[in-house]
């Protein structure tokens, strides 16, 4: 296990952030049986893997498609990722996370929510997306690549697994527990994302 390993492992976890989405996943699925809710959250955590997937091998070629630089990703993908991270603090994140599963809730039928809004916006999401591409385009060769893909796999099963244990764990948990362990994971998230940006204006200026 190797630094590459742990620096994107807790990069993808932070962003990804499985402690907060599966309390907002048992709202959701709060009218399924337990087989349609280990259903949903298994398909959507495939659903996010494909899409994660498919930006994290040809992201770069999308980049060079559009004649945008690496460092210019870079630093966007840091501000991105800082105001999610300021979300996370100040719990604006969850609140909106909340608002959406309460619209969805409030049909009467139980919703399929695997690829909306579980795959994507909340497990795929912006944020994931620019993540995946910031470490694929710093891991240099494909041992590397596997490392980061590997670390993307490692966080995807335990998204699945509280997804399924969704409403168990949020009993165990308490929301005043989900809460703090969202603000510290943003904090962790903001500096992560701060260093991006440094590394981006250190790479366009010469630095």
């Amino acid at each position: 296990m190797t630094e590459l390993f742990l620096s994107a492992f807790v990069t993808l976890f932070v962003v990804i952030d499985p402690p907060g989405c599966a309390p907002i996943y048992a709202g959701l699925t709060k009218g399924a049986t337990a087989a349609q809710a280990r259903s949903m959250a298994l398909r959507a955590t495939f659903i996010a893997a494909i899409i994660l997937l498919i930006f994290a091998l040809f992201g770069q070629q999308l980049l060079g498609a559009l004649h945008i630089e690496l460092n210019s990703f870079r630093i966007a993908g840091g501000l991105m990722l800082f105001f999610i991270a300021f979300d996370m603090v100040f719990e604006k994140r969850t609140q909106r996370r909340e608002e959406r599963a309460e619209k969805i809730a409030a049909t009467p039928e139980v919703e399929d929510v695997s690829v909306f809004p579980m795959a994507m916006p909340m497990l795929a999401g912006p944020g994931a997306i620019a993540a995946i591409m910031l470490l694929m385009n710093e891991a240099d060769g494909w041992a590397e690549m596997s490392q980061v893909l590997a670390a993307l796999a490692a966080v995807l099963a335990i998204t699945a697994a509280a997804l399924v244990a969704a409403g168990p764990l949020i009993r165990l948990l308490g929301d005043k527990v989900e809460a703090v362990i969202t603000r510290l994971l943003g904090v962790l998230l903001a500096a992560l994302a701060a260093q991006y940006v440094i590394d981006g204006l250190k790479g366009s200026f010469g630095l």
